[in-house]
Order: C-alpha cells, then sequence, then structure tokens
C-alpha cells in the first residue's frame, strides 16, 4: 500500500490535542508529525482541520438498523456493522443477549463469516454474551424464559464450539456456580464482566478473585446499598467506585446516566478506568416511534423518546439508540468531559480491556484505524487500516 498522510488535523490521542498530520504505510502508522510536517513520496490528504482519534471500540453492540445479532442472519450482521462503521466504530463486540441457545452457535458462525467479509472495513475480535446466567430480580428488558444458573454442562461445549470467539461474557456471579464458571472463563482468556446482578460488596470482592474484572452498564441492573437483617449492605456499584481491579462501563447516551450523574462517576472513577458504549438495539438508526426491541424471536414493542428507547408505559428502558460519535458528543457536550477523555474512554481504553495491543491509539506501529470528526462530535470520514471505509462526504478526499 502507498504511503499517505492526512495533515491538517486537530490529533486527539493520549489525553491531549494538539495539530499535526498522520503518516501511514501499510495499514499502520508510521509517524505522527508536527503540524506543517510533509514526506517524501507520499499522496496527502487533507482533513479540513477535522479532530483526527483512534478508531471507536465499542465493547456492547445489540443491533441497530432494524436489526439485532440475535436474529441469527447475515443480514443482521451487515446491517448492524454498517450503521456503528457510519459513526467512527471501527472495532465491535457484537452482543448477544438472552435467547434459545441455538442461537448463540448461530450468531458465533455469523460472526466467522462477517470477520472474513468485513477484513478490509472493521475488526470483530470475537461475541460478548450478556446472559444467560444474570439474576431474574435484574433482568430488565431480558427474556426471563431464558435465564439460567451457570451449567458447566451447557456453558463448556459452547466455550469449545466458539474456539475463541467469545470475547466477553457478563453475568451474575453471585448465582450458585458464578464463581467457577469465572474460573473457567478467565483461564481461556474471556472478559468477565458483572451484569444485571444482586451481588454484594463482597461478593463482588470474591468475584474478582475469579477473574471478574469489569461491571457492565454501571447503575443500570446493578445492586447498591440494601438491608440484610436491619444492617445496611453495599452492593456492586459501592465496589465499582471502590476496587481498582474493575473496569467500569457507562452508557454514554445521556439518558441511561443522567448528566449530573456522569459526571459524578467521572470525577470520582476517572478516564483511567472508564470506558463508553452505546448498548445499542436494534432500534439504533430507525426513526420511531414505535419500534420493534425484541431479540431471539421474541415479540415486543418499544417507544422512542427523549432520545431513548423506553417501555410502552415508559416505566424503564428498553435500551439505547444511540452510537460511536453520538457517545463522544454526549459524554463531551452533554457531561462535560473534556474531549481527549472522552476518546480515550471511546478507544484507548476499550482496547486495553480486550488487550488488542495495535489499536485505539494514533501512535506509530498501531493499526492506522482513524475517525475524522468535527466540532460538532460527527464522524465525517472513517479510516480502517488506513483506507477510507466510511465518509459523509466521499468528494472530501482530497489529495495529491
Amino acid at each position: 500500500m502507498a504511503r499517505a498522510l492526512i495533515q491538517n488535523v486537530k490529533i486527539v490521542d493520549g489525553g491531549s490535542i494538539k495539530d499535526g498530520g498522520i503518516l501511514i504505510e501499510n495499514g499502520r502508522i508510521a509517524a505522527i508529525l508536527p503540524e506543517g510536517g510533509d514526506a517524501a513520496d507520499t499522496r496527502t490528504i487533507d482533513g479540513g482541520g477535522l479532530y483526527a482519534s483512534a478508531g471507536f471500540i465499542d465493547l456492547h453492540v445489540h443491533g441497530g438498523a432494524g436489526h439485532d445479532f440475535m436474529d441469527g442472519t447475515m443480514e443482521a450482521y451487515r446491517a448492524c456493522c454498517d450503521q456503528q462503521l457510519r459513526h467512527g466504530v471501527t472495532t465491535m463486540l457484537p452482543t448477544l443477549s438472552t435467547g434459545p441457545e441455538p442461537l448463540f452457535r448461530r450468531a458465533i458462525d455469523n460472526l466467522r463469516v462477517a470477520r472474513r467479509e468485513r477484513a478490509g472495513l472493521q475488526c470483530l475480535p470475537g461475541v460478548h454474551i450478556e446472559g444467560q446466567y444474570i439474576a431474574a430480580a435484574r433482568s430488565g428488558g431480558m427474556d426471563e424464559r431464558n435465564i439460567k444458573t451457570p451449567d458447566p454442562a451447557a456453558y463448556i461445549p459452547l466455550i469449545d464450539y466458539a474456539a475463541g470467539d467469545i470475547a466477553r461474557w457478563s453475568i451474575a456471579p453471585e448465582l450458585p456456580g458464578g464463581f467457577a464458571f469465572g474460573d473457567y472463563c478467565a483461564a481461556r482468556g474471556i472478559v468477565l464482566s458483572i451484569a444485571h446482578s444482586d451481588a454484594t460488596y463482597v461478593e463482588v470482592r470474591e468475584a474478582i478473585g475469579h477473574g471478574f474484572c469489569h461491571l457492565t452498564h454501571f447503575y443500570s441492573d446493578m445492586n447498591t446499598v440494601t438491608r440484610r437483617n436491619g444492617f445496611r449492605v453495599m452492593g456492586a456499584i459501592e465496589a465499582g467506585y471502590d476496587f481498582p481491579e474493575l473496569w467500569i462501563e457507562v452508557i454514554s447516551d445521556g439518558c441511561h446516566l443522567p448528566p449530573d450523574l456522569f459526571s459524578y462517576i467521572y470525577r470520582h472513577i476517572g478516564a483511567e478506568r472508564m470506558h463508553l458504549v452505546s448498548d445499542c438495539i436494534r432500534a439504533a438508526g430507525l426513526d420511531g416511534p414505535i419500534v420493534d426491541v425484541g431479540e431471539g424471536g421474541r415479540a415486543l414493542k418499544g417507544i422512542i423518546e427523549d432520545g431513548v428507547v423506553k417501555f410502552l408505559d415508559r416505566s424503564a428502558f428498553h435500551g439505547s439508540i444511540a452510537q460511536g460519535d453520538m457517545l463522544v458528543r454526549a459524554a463531551h457536550r452533554a457531561c462535560g468531559v473534556p474531549l481527549a477523555d472522552c476518546v480515550r474512554m471511546m478507544a484507548e481504553n476499550p482496547a486495553k480491556i480486550l488487550r488488542l495491543d495495535h489499536k485505539g491509539r494514533l501512535l506509530p506501529g498501531y493499526d492506522a484505524d482513524i475517525v475524522l470528526f468535527d466540532e460538532q462530535i460527527t464522524a465525517k470520514r472513517v479510516y480502517y487500516r488506513g483506507a477510507l471505509v466510511s465518509a459523509a462526504n466521499q468528494s472530501s478526499e482530497g489529495g495529491r
């Protein structure tokens, strides 16, 4: 691949913003040049003064564009992945919720096909399973018919079948067999997260010793201080603030965590341990107002209102419809988090969680996954390994 230099951009990386250029060679970043820097034998691309960051990485995506990864079709994979790519997401984990177990294998089969098809477009390291092993009282919008306790007779064959293609699994570790499940998954490199859980502070501390390193959608379907036999008992939320071993996942749509709460979490935990996700469902990208929100063959309706999908009775949220650049925008503009920290939480930190050593930063030797976005934090051009894969205006790709 010929060398290319994206000039005239504001580089957002490593907690700072600076003017400069990005030299790309053979799909990797060869150098970060100062403002006005040039290189010989290089095709130059005018970045138009846009911001440039590493490609966004979303570790929790259920669907979009009217599709869900539990649909069991390649059409769902293509539509959902394209929807994310338009918003700057160059790496993502298709997320599977509770449903009939054969759908998990089908989704893994589809992942493998999609990975081959999209080898030049997007990175799909594996699937994220959010269920079946969750607390029934914390099921949220999950299908309660498929909630179970961890059973080695079920999860070992599935993990064997996946052969490394389960990147992450979210469960309630306090369930019977939860710690043994954690030991088994951790030994096989699966990122373990606490989700839809009634775990106490003490149980979270014990879960850390069994490989759990992450809290899924902080505050949503998560235990806080309760009373047991009259005494107050801390929950997973308090553990999230207290244990530095835990990554904290936040749905950054401005709704699941209102701006004041998001800002509170950021002040007390900081960008070092937080990362942004969409947790978006099939309604992402649709107009609504009434939309399908079911998965795994389940018929269910929701209403798009106030920037989120609600239950029809408006008692709770079904899920998010924000993606990629929208998450960064809400964290920065609505919640007041510095832009460089927002990008860190949308690129660098999730790469660390998945141990993707060459993604998430704009540094020499890293993959040239790059998002160019404007002052409104709207993705304008998206590059994957140095190739332009999405652009709001294709004619804007200049050069000489």
